[in-house]
C-alpha cells in the first residue's frame, strides 16, 4: 500500500494513534473504591471534653497559685495565709474518723473517680460510627438523624398513622400506631422496611430493631 503524496511530490507519514494499554495505569482510568479491611470495628468517637478540662485547669491553677503565694510569703519572713494555718491546725487536731474528714475524703475520691472515667471512656454517645470505605476517613451519624430516617421510612408503610423512634447505641425502639390493616401485616412490613433502611444507613454496628404496633387510643 503506497503512502500518500504531498503537494511537492514527496511522501508524508500519517500520524499513528495508538490505543492506550490496559496496564498503563493512566490518570483517566477510574480508581476502584477502597474496601473495608475490617481493621476498624466501629470504635466510637472520642470527645474533646473542653469544659471539664477547662474546669480542672482553672482549679489546679488557682490552688497552685495560692500555695506558691503562701510559700513566697513565708520565705520573705511574712506570716502565711490565715486559711492555711487554720487548715493545718484543724488537720492536726481532728481524728481520721471525724465526719468532716470523711466527707472531704469522699469528695476528693469522687472527683478523682470522675476524672478517671472521663479519661478512659470515649464520651460521644450521640454519634454512631459508620462503616469505613476509605482507610483515612472516619464518618459518623448522629442518632437523631438516624431516628429521623427510620421514622420517615416507617410512615411510608400502608396503615401506619404515626411513628415514634428512639435510637440508642445498641437498640432502636420503634413505636407505631396503625389505624387500619391487620397489626401483624403492618408489623411484618415495618420489619422489612426498617431493616432495609438500617442497612442503608451504613453503620458499623447497626442497632437491633425493636418494633411495636398498636391501635390508636380512644378519644375522650
Amino acid at each position: 500500500m503506497s503512502e500518500p503524496q504531498g503537494s511537492d511530490g514527496g511522501t508524508q507519514r500519517l500520524p499513528v494513534i495508538e490505543k492506550p494499554r490496559a496496564d498503563a495505569g493512566g490518570a483517566d482510568q477510574p480508581v476502584p473504591p477502597a474496601k473495608d479491611d475490617g481493621g476498624d470495628r466501629g470504635r466510637r468517637f472520642w470527645s474533646a471534653r473542653r469544659v471539664p478540662a477547662a474546669v480542672v485547669a482553672v482549679l489546679v491553677l488557682g490552688v497552685v497559685g495560692l500555695f506558691l503565694y503562701d510559700i513566697a510569703a513565708v520565705r520573705a519572713d511574712q506570716p502565711g495565709m490565715r486559711w492555711r494555718r487554720e487548715l493545718a491546725d484543724q488537720l492536726a487536731r481532728r481524728q481520721l474518723d471525724d465526719i468532716w474528714v470523711l466527707v472531704g475524703a469522699g469528695v476528693a475520691a469522687a472527683l478523682g473517680l470522675w476524672l478517671l472515667v472521663l479519661a478512659a471512656t470515649p464520651g460521644v454517645r450521640a454519634v454512631l460510627p459508620m462503616r469505613r470505605t476509605h482507610p483515612d476517613v472516619r464518618a459518623g451519624l448522629h442518632r437523631d438523624a438516624a431516628a429521623t430516617v427510620l421514622r420517615d421510612r416507617a410512615v411510608e408503610v400502608a396503615g401506619v398513622q404515626s411513628v415514634r423512634v428512639r435510637m440508642r447505641r445498641r437498640k432502636a425502639d420503634v413505636r407505631a400506631v396503625s389505624h387500619f390493616r391487620e397489626l401483624d401485616d403492618v408489623h411484618t412490613d415495618l420489619d422489612t422496611v426498617l431493616a432495609d433502611a438500617m442497612e442503608e444507613l451504613g453503620l458499623a454496628r447497626p442497632p437491633a430493631l425493636s418494633v411495636r404496633v398498636r391501635r390508636p387510643g380512644r378519644k375522650g
